[in-house]
C-alpha cells in the first residue's frame, strides 16, 4: 500500500495554532518521528506528508501543516501553504488546546465549513490541562460529538486515542473511501471470468504492472469472480482453450484492435481507461463529449490534455497516436 497513489489515499489534514501539538499528534498516530518537534514557534515550515494504512479505514495520508497563526518572518508564505492543503483535504482535525479558543480557531473554522470538509475537533494536552465542561459544550455545538480528548505523551494510553480516532473518522468519512464503487465488478457475475489483456511493452514498469491493472485483478476478486491475464499475443490461444466464453475482456486502449479480433462479438470488451473513466469521473458526459469529434474539421483548434507525468516515449499516446488519429478520422491535419 506504500505505493498506492495519493489520489487513492483519504488525505487528513492537521491544522491548529502554532504549539498546540500537531506534531506530536501526528507522530503518536503513525507511531514514528514523522515531524519535528520543539517548542519554538513556527517549527512546521512546509507540509509535512505521511502515507500510511490505517485500518479498517486503509490507505491514508496525514498532513502536518504550519499553524495558521504564525507570525514568523516566512509567515504568511506558510499560512497559504497551510490554506492551499484545504484542496486536497478529505478531512480536517483541528487540535485545540484545553479551554484555549481564540479567533484563529474561529477563522479556520469558517473556512473549513465554507469548503463542507468533515471536521473533527482533537483536544491536546490533557495531561496538563484537562478541559472544563464548559469548553466541552462549546465545542459540541460545534463539532457535535466528533470530538476526541488526547496526550500526544501518554504513551500507555496510544491505542485507546488512536481507535478513539479511528471511530470517529469513520463516522464521518466520505461514503466512497469506504464503500468505494464497483470498477469491473459489477460487469460480471459472481464465479464469472475477466479475461485481462495486459501489454508488456517499453511503457509497462520492470518487474510489475500498474496499478490500474492491479485494481482490476483486485476488484474482481473482491466480487467473487476469476481474472485469466494474458499478453496480447496469447488472447487468441488462451480463448481456444477455455471450455467456457468469459464474461468480459479488458485491453490496453492501444490494443482494441487485435482483441475485437481475436474474441467472439457477443462477449463484453472494454478498456482499461474506459473502466476507470466509469471508476472516477462522468462516463456518460465524457461519451457525449466523444461525439463532438464528428464535428470537427481539417483546420480547427484541437487541444489535448495529459494529466499523466512521465517521459514521452518515441510513439506517446498522448504527442503522437491521438493526433495522429484525430487526423486520420477527421482527413486532415489541425491548426497549430
Amino acid at each position: 500500500m506504500i505505493s498506492t497513489p495519493k489520489g487513492l489515499r483519504l488525505h487528513i489534514g492537521v491544522f491548529g495554532r502554532t504549539n498546540v501539538g500537531k506534531s506530536s499528534f501526528l507522530n503518536m498516530i503513525t507511531g514514528q518521528n514523522i515531524s519535528i518537534v520543539s517548542p519554538v514557534a513556527g517549527t512546521t515550515t512546509d507540509i509535512v506528508e505521511k502515507t500510511m494504512e490505517l485500518l479498517p479505514i486503509g490507505p491514508v495520508v496525514f498532513l502536518d501543516t504550519a499553524g495558521f497563526d504564525d507570525n514568523s518572518v516566512l509567515g504568511n508564505l506558510r499560512i497559504e501553504k497551510t490554506l492551499n492543503v484545504l484542496k486536497k483535504t478529505d478531512i480536517c482535525l483541528l487540535i485545540l488546546e484545553p479551554d484555549k479558543w481564540t479567533d484563529y480557531e474561529e477563522n479556520i473554522i469558517q473556512i473549513i465549513k465554507e469548503k463542507k470538509i468533515p471536521l473533527i475537533a482533537v483536544i491536546n494536552k490533557i495531561d496538563l490541562q484537562k478541559p472544563s465542561d464548559e469548553f466541552i459544550n462549546k465545542l459540541e455545538s460545534i463539532f457535535g460529538k466528533n470530538i476526541i480528548k488526547v496526550s500526544s505523551l501518554d504513551s500507555d494510553n496510544k491505542e485507546k486515542y488512536i481507535n478513539a480516532l479511528k471511530k470517529h473518522i469513520i463516522d464521518i468519512c466520505p461514503s466512497d473511501f469506504l464503500q468505494p464503487p464497483a470498477l469491473i465488478g459489477d460487469l460480471i457475475p459472481s464465479g464469472g471470468l475477466a479475461v485481462l489483456v495486459v501489454p508488456i511493452d517499453l511503457e509497462a514498469p520492470k518487474g510489475r504492472l500498474i496499478l490500474p491493472q492491479v485494481q482490476t485483478i483486485r476488484d474482481t476478486l473482491d466480487n467473487d469472480s476469476m481474472a485469466l491475464i494474458v499478453k496480447e499475443r496469447e488472447l487468441s490461444y488462451a480463448m481456444s482453450i477455455l471450455n467456457q466464453k468469459p464474461d468480459i475482456v479488458v485491453c490496453d486502449s492501444q490494443g482494441v484492435l487485435k482483441m475485437v479480433a481475436d474474441i467472439p462479438k457477443d462477449i463484453k470488451a472494454t478498456t482499461f481507461s474506459i473502466l476507470f473513466s466509469r471508476y472516477k469521473g462522468d462516463l456518460l458526459e465524457q461519451a457525449r463529449g466523444t461525439a463532438h469529434i464528428d464535428a470537427l474539421k481539417p483546420g480547427d483548434k484541437v487541444l489535448i490534455a495529459e494529466a499523466c507525468t512521465h517521459h514521452a516515449l518515441e510513439d506517446d499516446i498522448g504527442r503522437v497516436k491521438i493526433p495522429r488519429w484525430l487526423k486520420q478520422y477527421v482527413g486532415g491535419g489541425f491548426a497549430n
